[in-house]
């Protein structure tokens, strides 16, 4: 028994896909199944160790990136794209799975295409509201569709088409609230804003934090995880806006954040704010009342629809890129914090709107296809 995975190269793709593994791995040892093999095929591995610590075999495939504006890389990656087609159908042939399981991007197309040219079940799911490029593309053939959001419905066949939820990490579903603030360095007894970067940090967000910075840590404090690439200069600009406040020591950057660091983060915190892509559900998963501020040139807008799904189940408010003036973002603060019933209204909106057991449900779909292609052979 073999599954394949694939998807482009961000956390929004990788670790629901670790989830789905997690789950998979669980699964197999509780129904006393033989685990699958399992393959990741990326341009990247993206997290080595943790493919590694799942048992889970590495393939390189290169994909080219088809930008929506003009740019000569379009051009070089065009064959790009061509070799990595090339390099899947022999790798994929090689192994020969019962399913290919993929989460889209432009990094999952060369794998999902050698599957369809060698008639191999595809699984896909869909994290966003509107699906990329790559997903409106194989949900035309694949055996089986998983979406994140009920809008997504309308993009693919409705008799393969099923509300699964996101998958995410079990080990950071949970917040831990005791001891949380002390972790931090915090006074609990002082609200925390907790600001999500994401996996590859959110410059935009870093920069409209930076220009309130001292009029937040007058009443909060603030847990900042900045992204990798971004911390060395939000450090220095923190530390030099910050030289002589006596509240510096209430502002705490990062540049990622461990599962262990992220549910303390999460317990200690009182209003999350983020981007809308997966992160959304890590929050509502949390039940933790949030501001998103979706990137505005994101493919086909995905993220601002995202965000209004999200604040259409009462669980934020949502302020976009060309409204992110530093006395809205701080007024929207204050009003979301020091408002018992907005608080409550949004927590009730975050439960109501997470569908817990996600990478469960697409792991049994996936079992229950390979466990079919079994026994046709």
């Amino acid at each position: 028994m073999k599954i394949i995975f694939t998807g482009g190269g961000t956390g929004g793709h990788f670790y629901p896909i670790i989830a789905i593994i997690e789950s998979i791995q669980k699964i197999a040892k509780e129904k006393k199944l033989i685990t699958p093999e399992m393959y990741f095929f990326a341009p990247s591995p993206y997290n080595q160790g943790l493919l590694y610590d799942h048992n889970i075999i590495y393939k390189k495939v290169t994909a080219g990136k088809i930008r929506r504006y003009f740019s000569i890389l379009n051009f070089f990656d065009l064959f790009k794209t061509a070799w990595g087609v090339l390099m899947a159908l022999f790798d994929v042939f090689d192994v020969y799975p019962d399913v290919v399981f993929s989460k889209g991007g432009f990094g999952s197309f060369p794998t999902v295409l050698a599957a369809r040219l060698l008639r191999i079940p595809v699984f896909i799911h869909e994290s966003d509201s509107v699906p990329g490029r790559a997903n409106k593309w194989a949900g035309k053939f694949a055996a089986r569709v998983g979406v994140s959001y009920k809008e997504a419905f309308p993009f693919f066949k409705e008799n393969k088409t099923i509300h699964t939820g996101q998958p995410v990490l079990e080990e950071r579903l949970t917040p831990i609230t005791n001891g949380a603030s002390e972790f931090f360095g915090f006074n609990q007894s002082i609200p925390t804003i907790f600001i999500m970067g994401g996996s590859q940090g959110a410059e935009f967000i870093n920069n409209a934090i930076l220009d309130i910075l001292p009029n937040l840590l007058k009443d909060y404090q603030i847990i900042h995880q900045t992204g990798p690439t971004n911390i060395s200069v939000i450090k220095e600009s923190g530390a030099a806006i910050l030289l002589e406040n006596p509240n510096k020591d209430k502002y705490k950057p990062f540049g990622y954040l461990n599962s262990l660091e992220m549910r303390m983060a999460a317990g200690a915190a009182s209003l999350v704010i983020s981007r809308a892509g997966s992160t959304i559900f890590e929050i509502a998963s949390w039940a933790k009342p949030a501001i998103i501020i979706p990137i505005t040139n994101s493919n086909g807008n995905h993220q601002i629809k995202n965000a209004f799904a999200y604040a259409k189940a009462g669980a934020c408010s949502v302020i976009q890129e060309e409204n992110l003036k530093p006395n809205i973002l701080l007024t929207e603060i204050k009003r979301i914090i020091e408002n018992k019933e907005i608080n409550e209204k949004m927590t009730l909106g975050a439960q109501n709107f997470f569908k817990p057991g996600a990478s469960g449900t697409i792991a049994r779909e996936l079992l229950s296809i390979v466990l079919s292609h079994e026994k046709l052979e």
